[in-house]
């Protein structure tokens, strides 16, 4: 466990009793330094955020990482069910009027000014509590229901904290949100198979006669080839049905949607110079990829502003 996460969870966890009660300023304040200390990606995306949002997002996100830890960094099994079913009723208490969590105290306002239901978070929740449970897929649609859990809610919510959410536009995002998810399993085929997750749907190993003693093996061979340049080929699918969101966003916003869109077709990209070799090294997009995204995302944001 991590130990920064481990003092937090003896802080604020179940069994550190009736929590103190903490000022709205602390709460925010306690969800930025998450944000702005545990994912890269995320701080680059609040960067280019109106300044308006981002505490909204901190809120959002510390509640993610909250759930993200309390799943992967607590042992796993019934441990991190038990906690995850106290997440979830700190949750209900924060929709209650009765925030006591630092993270829910930040949320709360969040979850009033942009009227966000309770779904989206309940259902990233049964998502980390399904990790628990299941660790490989049989088929590609039992996958894209798991994404739907794991991964769409995300959009969803960021969809409300846009004040940009309707039926048409979560469609097109749940298209982004997915293929985010699957580039993200492809890339990391052997970090999951470490950990005992095999996100490869079964029938897709069968389909191009990739044996389950290979894989456990960690052998790159031409069947692995193919059966990953499936994937990535109709993941990347996935972005372009969803790249029509970024014309549907309000202009302020559109370079930060189109950034994600591009930092995931990004990853496929790298998977596909690699020859879809992910077991020899993991394909990550280099710092000067990264700079390169965030100039074209400033410089189309600069463009929406001046024309």
């Amino acid at each position: 466990m991590q130990k920064e996460f481990a003092r937090d969870l003896a802080r604020f966890g179940p069994m550190a009793g009736a929590t103190r009660s903490v000022s709205l300023a602390e709460a925010q304040a306690y969800c930025a330094r998450l944000a702005r200390t545990h994912y890269e990606n995320f701080a680059v995306a609040t960067f280019l955020l109106p300044r308006r949002l981002q505490r909204p997002f901190h809120s959002v996100y510390a509640y993610c990482r909250w759930a993200d830890d309390l799943a992967d960094e607590t042992g796993g099994g019934p441990r991190a069910l038990e906690l995850l079913r106290w997440w979830r009723q700190e949750l209900l208490r924060c929709y209650d009027g009765a925030a006591r969590h630092p993270v829910m105290v930040a949320l709360r306002p969040t979850i009033e000014k942009f009227g966000i239901p309770p779904q989206p978070f309940l259902d990233l929740l049964f998502a980390f509590e399904q990790d628990q449970l299941v660790k490989r897929y049989a088929t590609y649609e039992q996958l894209l229901n798991y994404c739907r859990y794991s991964a769409n809610p995300v959009g969803r919510l960021v969809l409300y904290l846009c004040e940009a959410f309707d039926e048409e536009r979560a469609v097109l995002s749940d298209h982004v949100c997915t293929g985010l998810q699957l580039a993200n399993f492809w890339q990391d085929v052997a970090r999951d198979l470490a950990i005992g997750r095999i996100y490869l749907p079964e029938e897709d190993q069968r389909r191009f006669g990739y044996r389950r003693e290979e894989l456990l093996a960690r052998r790159f061979t031409p069947a692995f080839a193919a059966l990953l340049r499936f994937e990535v080929e109709r993941t990347r699918d996935l972005f372009y049905r969803g790249f029509p969101l970024v014309e549907r966003m309000p202009p302020a916003l559109r370079p930060d949607i189109e950034l994600f869109i591009r930092g995931g077709l990004g990853i496929l990209g790298k998977i596909e110079r690699a020859g879809f070799d992910v077991w020899s090294r993991r394909p990550v997009l280099s710092k000067a990829e990264k700079a390169a995204l965030l100039a074209g995302a400033l410089w189309r944001r600069l463009r929406a502003v001046v024309f």
